[in-house]
C-alpha cells in the first residue's frame, strides 16, 4: 500500500492550518489488493481517498465505509476510470457520511448478495450524503435466472446516483431500487440523474421494472426522490419501466427509447411527472405514462410514435379498487393532466382495467390544454367506464370526425413540424397548448460515462465469418464447435453425419450452399438431440433436410433442445425453407422441447415442412406453476406443411393472473395440417393449444383431419382473431374465458367449416 501526498498538498495545508484549526490533512492511499484496502480503509479521514490499482479485482466485496463531510468527503476510486474491473462474486457496500465512489466496472460475474451496490451495510448502518458517479454494471446477472436481485439498492438519504451507466440486467429483480423499508430511508430526497439505462432484455415474468421507488408495503410514505435527465434505452423487462411506488417524488426530463412499457405511477400519492420524453418508433408495446392514486401531476410530457396498448398504452388513466388494500390499485382522485403532446401514438385508455374488482372510476381530474396528433386522424381514446370525474378542457385533435369524447377537444387539421429540439410543434396553434417549445430532451452523450461504449442496434444472426463446410462425418459438429458467434456455416451439397449432439452457446447459421428442390443437404444424426441451446446460443437453419431416421430407438428424441436447467440469456430460433421428416423411430419425437426456465425472444417457422412425427413441433409448455411465466415471447409459424404429426404444432402455457407481461405472441398464416394431433401421447389434445396466450392470430390456415384449436385465455384482455382458416373433418376452434364474465372474447370469423 502506497501512501500518496500530491506535490505542494502539505505545504498549502499548512497555511491553510494557520486559518482553520479544523483543516485535514488529506491522503491518498494506492491499493493493490484487498488486504491493503482493507488497511486503508482503517485509516482513512476526511478528504483521503482509496485508489484501486488498475487490473480485474476478483470475488471482492467492497465495504466502504466511513465518515468525510461535505467540504472533504472520503472517496474510493480507480487508477485509472474503466480499468478497475470487479469481477466473479463482487459488490459494494457503502456505509457512513459524504462518501464519493467513481469509476468502477462490475463485470463478468455477479453479486453473491441482493445487491451488487447497495447504500447500507446493515439495517442499522446506512449511507446518507453518499454519491456513487461513473460506475459501469454491465451484464453482472446471476447466472440463475429467476433468482432475485438489485443492481443498485438505495437506502439512507441525501445519495446520489448520477452519470452511471448499467446495461444488460437479465436475471429477475429491479435493476435499481429505492428501499423505505425503514423510517432512516423514508423522506429520503435521494438524487437520480444523468444515468444511462442501457437495454435490458424481457424477462418473460413479473420482476423486470428498471427502477421502482418504493414499495406497495411502505407506499404511502413520502419519499421526496428526484429521479431526472435519465435516458432510458431498449429497457423491455416487463411493463413497468419506471414503478413508483411512494409519495412526493419526481421524476423529470428523462428520455425513453425504443422501450416496451410504461412509467407507471403505481402506488403513492402527490407525485410529479414532467418533460420527459418517449420515442416508441411504432416499436410493439412501446408505451408511456399510466396513472394510479391521488393527486398526481402529468404535464409537459411528449410522447411520440408508441405502439402499446391496455396498460401499456401511450396514456393510461386506471380505475381503481373501492377501499383498495395498500397493494392494489387506488382510486385516481384530485390530478392533472396537462400540457403534453401525444403524436403518432396508439393508444389513450381511460378507466383502463375497469372490472368486478376495479370499479372505482376516476374523479375530480383535469385533462387540459394537450394536443392529440396522428397522421391517420385517429381516434386513440378507448373508454372502459364512467368518466365524467375527468373534466376535459381546451384539448387539440387532429380532425378525428368523430371523437369517443367531443366536449374539451377541438377537432380540425393540424399541421406539425419538427423543432430543433427534435420534438413536433404545431404550426399556428397558441403556445399555451401541448408541450413547452423549451423542452430540450437529454441526449444519449449526455448520460452515463464517456469512457464506455453504449450499445448499438441489436443483431443475433449474419454478423461474422461465412464459412464453408463440407459434406461428411462430423464435419458439421466441428464446424459449429470452431465458429464465433454470428457466424454462418453454408454447408455444400451432400450428406451430413453426425454422432454428437451440437452445443450452441452463441449464435449460428447453418445454411445450405444453394437453396433449390428438392433440397441438396441431409442431416442425419445418432443422439437424442441434434442441437442443444445453451446460455448465449441461438440457431438458424435454412434451406436443409433433417431426418430422424438414424436416431437412437428411444423415446423422447429430440431436434432442437434448450438446456434442461434455467438458461439466463434469451434465444432465437429462425428455420427457414427446412424440412423434417422420420421422427418416428420411437414414440414422443419432438422437434424443439424447452427446459423450464428458459426463454426465447423469437420461435420463427417458415417456408418449411415436417412429415412423419410422434412428438410435438414446438413443446412451450414447461411453465406450470402459475405466476405468469411462459417460454417465449412471439412465435411464428407461416406457409408451411405439417402432416402426419402425432402431437400437436405448438402447445404453449403461460399461466396465472399476472398482468405485468405482454406476451406470449402467437402469428400462424397460411400453413397446411393434415393429420395433426391425433396420436394417443398428445396431452395437448389439439392440433394447436394455448393458454394465457395475449396476442394471437390464426389466418389463412388449411386444419385437415386434426382435433380442434383448443385456447384457454387467462388474465387481461387478450386480442385473439382465427380468420379466414378452412377446417376440413376438424372441429371448429374452442375458447375457454377463465377470468372474464364474457363468454367469448375471440373473434372468429369467415372462416370455412367442413364435416368431411
Amino acid at each position: 500500500m502506497m501512501k500518496l501526498f500530491p506535490q505542494g498538498l502539505f505545504l498549502a495545508l499548512t497555511s491553510a492550518t494557520l486559518l482553520n484549526s479544523n483543516t485535514v490533512l488529506s491522503a491518498d492511499y494506492k491499493v493493490a489488493n484487498q488486504q491493503e484496502y482493507a488497511e486503508a480503509l482503517s485509516s482513512i479521514d476526511k478528504g483521503d481517498s482509496i485508489i484501486l490499482a488498475n487490473g480485474v479485482w476478483n470475488d471482492f466485496e467492497i465495504l466502504f465505509e466511513g465518515k468525510g463531510s461535505k467540504d472533504q468527503p472520503i472517496t474510493l476510486m480507480p487508477e485509472t476510470k474503466g480499468q478497475v474491473i470487479l469481477s466473479g462474486q463482487s459488490n459494494l457496500r457503502l456505509a457512513g457520511e459524504h462518501l464519493v465512489v467513481s469509476g468502477l466496472v462490475f463485470k463478468n460475474g455477479y453479486t453473491p448478495t441482493s445487491a451488487v451496490i447497495s447504500y447500507r451495510k446493515s439495517k442499522q448502518k446506512l449511507a446518507n450524503y453518499t454519491r456513487v458517479t461513473e460506475v459501469v454494471i454491465d451484464n453482472f446477472s446471476n447466472p440463475e435466472r429467476f433468482e432475485n436481485d438489485y443492481w443498485v439498492a438505495m437506502y439512507g438519504k441525501h445519495n446520489r446516483f448520477d452519470h452511471n451507466h448499467l446495461e444488460g440486467k437479465l436475471n429477475k429483480g429491479v435493476t435499481m431500487a429505492v428501499r423505505l423499508n425503514t423510517p432512516e430511508s423514508r423522506e429520503n430526497y435521494h438524487r437520480i440523474d444523468h444515468n444511462y439505462f442501457g437495454p435490458r432484455p424481457i424477462l418473460g415474468s413479473n420482476g423486470g421494472e428498471t427502477l421502482r421507488v418504493g414499495t406497495s408495503h411502505y407506499s404511502l410514505s413520502d419519499s421526496f426522490t428526484t429521479v431526472e435527465n435519465n435516458y432510458f434505452d431498449r429497457c423491455d423487462g416487463e411493463l413497468e419501466i419506471i414503478s413508483n411506488k411512494s409519495g412526493n417524488n419526481k421524476l423529470i426530463g428523462n428520455v425513453f427509447f425504443e422501450s416496451r412499457g410504461t412509467l407507471t405511477m403505481r402506488h403513492g400519492n402527490d407525485n410529479t411527472v414532467s418533460e420527459n420524453v418517449f420515442f416508441g418508433n411504432g416499436v410493439d408495446h412501446t408505451g408511456g405514462i399510466r396513472l394510479i392514486n391521488k393527486r398526481q401531476t402529468i404535464k409537459n410530457n411528449y410522447m411520440e410514435g408508441l405502439a402499446g396498448y391496455r396498460f401499456g398504452g401511450a396514456l393510461v388513466v386506471m380505475n381503481g379498487v373501492p377501499n383498495s388494500s395498500i397493494n392494489r390499485y387506488h382510486q385516481v382522485e384530485d390530478s392533472f393532466i396537462e400540457n403534453n403532446t401525444l403524436v403518432n401514438s396508439d393508444h389513450i385508455q381511460l378507466a383502463a382495467g375497469s372490472d368486478a374488482e376495479r370499479s372505482a372510476v376516476p374523479i375530480r381530474t383535469t385533462f387540459k390544454n394537450n394536443i392529440i396528433f396522428n397522421d391517420n386522424k385517429k381516434d386513440t381514446f378507448t373508454v372502459y367506464d364512467d368518466v365524467s370525474g375527468i373534466a376535459f378542457e381546451n384539448n387539440v385533435l387532429n380532425k378525428v370526425e368523430k371523437p369517443t369524447i367531443a366536449g374539451g377537444f377541438v377537432s380540425k387539421e393540424l399541421t406539425m413540424k419538427r423543432a430543433d429540439n427534435g420534438l413536433m410543434y404545431t404550426v399556428g396553434e397558441p403556445k399555451s397548448v401541448g408541450v413547452s417549445q423549451s423542452l430540450k430532451p437529454i441526449q444519449k452523450n449526455q448520460v452515463g460515462v464517456s469512457w464506455y461504449p453504449k450499445p448499438g442496434p441489436k443483431k443475433v444472426f449474419d454478423k461474422g465469418q461465412i464459412i464453408t463446410v463440407k459434406a461428411g462425418i462430423d464435419t458439421l459438429p466441428k464446424a459449429v464447435a470452431s465458429a464465433k458467434d454470428g457466424d454462418t456455416l453454408v454447408l455444400s451439397a451432400g450428406d451430413y453425419s453426425v454422432s454428437r449432439t451440437m452445443v450452441l452457446d452463441k449464435a449460428v447459421t447453418v445454411k445450405a450452399a444453394s437453396v433449390i428442390k428438392p433440397l441438396n443437404v441431409t442431416i442425419s444424426y445418432q443422439r437424442g438431440a441434434l442441437f442443444e441451446i445453451q446460455h448465449g446460443g441461438s440457431l438458424k437453419l435454412q434451406g436443409l433436410k433433417i431426418s430422424g431416421s438414424e436416431s437412437p430407438d428411444s423415446s423422447n428424441n429430440r431436434v432442437i433442445r434448450t438446456v434442461r436447467r434455467s438458461m439466463l440469456t434469451n434465444y432465437n430460433l429462425v428455420v427457414d425453407n427446412v424440412e423434417v421428416v422420420d421422427l418416428d423411430v420411437n414414440h414422443s419425437f419432438t422437434f424443439l422441447s424447452v427446459g423450464k426456465g428458459t426463454f426465447a425472444d423469437n420461435i420463427e417457422i417458415t417456408n418449411s415442412h415436417f412429415k412423419n412425427i410422434t412428438g410435438y413441433i414446438l413443446a412451450l409448455a414447461e411453465e406450470s406453476d402459475d405466476d405468469g411465466i411462459y417460454n417465449a415471447e412471439y412465435v411464428t409459424i407461416k406457409n408451411s406443411t405439417f402432416e402426419n404429426v402425432q402431437g400437436a404444432v405448438l402447445n404453449f402455457y403461460r399461466g396465472g393472473r399476472d398482468e405485468s407481461t405482454f406476451g406470449p405472441h402467437l402469428d400462424m398464416s397460411g400453413n397446411l395440417l393434415s393429420n395433426v394431433g391425433n396420436g394417443k401421447r398428445n396431452k395437448a389434445e389439439a392440433a394447436v393449444r394455448l393458454q394465457g396466450v395475449q396476442v394471437t392470430s390464426i389466418k389463412d390456415n388449411e386444419f385437415k383431419n386434426t382435433p380442434a384449436i383448443n385456447i384457454i385465455h387467462t388474465v387481461g384482455e387478450p386480442r385473439t382473431r382465427i380468420e379466414k382458416n378452412r377446417f376440413i373433418a376438424t372441429p371448429v376452434p374452442t375458447v375457454v374465458e377463465l377470468n372474464s364474465d364474457e363468454e367469448n372474447t375471440a373473434i372468429i370469423v369467415d372462416n370455412l367449416v367442413k364435416v368431411k
